[in-house]
């Protein structure tokens, strides 16, 4: 089987090439710019068509929260318009379509992790763009599955615990918000879900959460990579909690985004680590890369 990947520099790209080794009977191809750019639909048929693949896979994002207060057009370009014109290209050729979202589509104020029958409600421009993908997808091939995940991390590309390590190595003391919570997910892990689910063959017109195993904040998450670091003898910062009211942003985020991830379990066998196990797992590589 044959898995076209966009975005081909990102965090879930780069698992997913990692990763595929595992899987023998799918050949990963991971493409982006300049052969592949979500601002020219034209190189988006192309690439598509020429590779034929049978599932394409949308990692590429604009993924700037607060960016896209400021650029909501560029936004939704990429985050919404895009993702319609690939999955389109991927059925003309004959392809299905999994489309990466997130969990910012939820406004964050139910007491529990949201599942797939919760109505969407984004607070911010990033998320509102992120659903319209979803629609455009929908519409846009009827073979297709959405992804959503959450707070995403890797040893690759820029990510909260990449920061956050970096910090430690210039700050005694970091300060991080307490009253946000979500699903921390390992991109190394979300990619195994996802090739295990290609190789399954799934249900298509469905939609999935695929988060790590277990919520905390992110300050909760900021002491365990804290905590991760001083076990491996490596610069550690004290992270003080602070309120999201003492950290303004451009970019309202939702109070509790955290996802449930049962039916994603329940169809394909598969559940995300707990994210402290995945974590420190990537603590350790990135230790290992010096």
């Amino acid at each position: 089987m044959k898995v076209l990947v966009t975005g081909a520099r990102g965090q879930l790209a780069q698992s997913l090439a990692e990763r595929s080794a595992a899987f023998p009977g799918i050949e990963l191809i991971a493409v982006g710019r300049p052969e592949l750019d979500l601002e020219r639909p034209r190189s988006v048929e192309r690439i598509i068509s020429s590779f034929a693949p049978g599932f394409v896979i949308n990692a590429a994002a604009y993924t700037a929260v607060d960016e896209a207060e400021r650029e909501p057009d560029r936004a939704f370009r990429f985050n919404a318009q895009a993702p319609g014109e690939v999955a389109a290209a991927a059925g003309q050729a004959g392809a299905a379509v999994i489309q990466l979202s997130t969990d910012y589509v939820f406004d964050g104020t139910a007491e529990q992790p949201y599942d797939e029958t919760a109505a969407p409600n984004p607070l911010n421009v990033y998320g509102k763009s992120k659903l319209a993908g979803e629609e455009a997808v929908r519409s846009a091939n009827p073979r297709h599955v959405i992804v959503r995940t959450a707070w995403i991390y890797s040893p690759f590309g820029k990510n909260f615990v990449k920061t956050m390590t970096a910090a430690a190595c210039s700050r005694d003391r970091v300060t991080v918000v307490d009253d946000q919570l979500g699903t921390p997910s390992s991109a190394l892990d979300l990619a195994d879900g996802l090739l295990r689910m290609i190789e399954a063959g799934p249900s298509f017109g469905q939609t999935y959460h695929l988060a790590g195993t277990g919520q905390t904040s992110w300050y909760g998450l900021a002491v365990a990579i804290m905590d991760e670091c001083r076990k491996r003898g490596l610069p550690a910062a004290e992270v003080q909690p602070i309120a999201s009211s003492d950290w303004p942003t451009l970019a309202q985020r939702p109070a509790n985004s955290a996802l449930n991830s049962c039916k994603f379990e329940r169809d394909f066998g598969y559940s995300l680590p707990r994210w402290q196990d995945s974590l420190a797992q990537v603590i350790e590589r990135l230790s290992q890369l010096g």
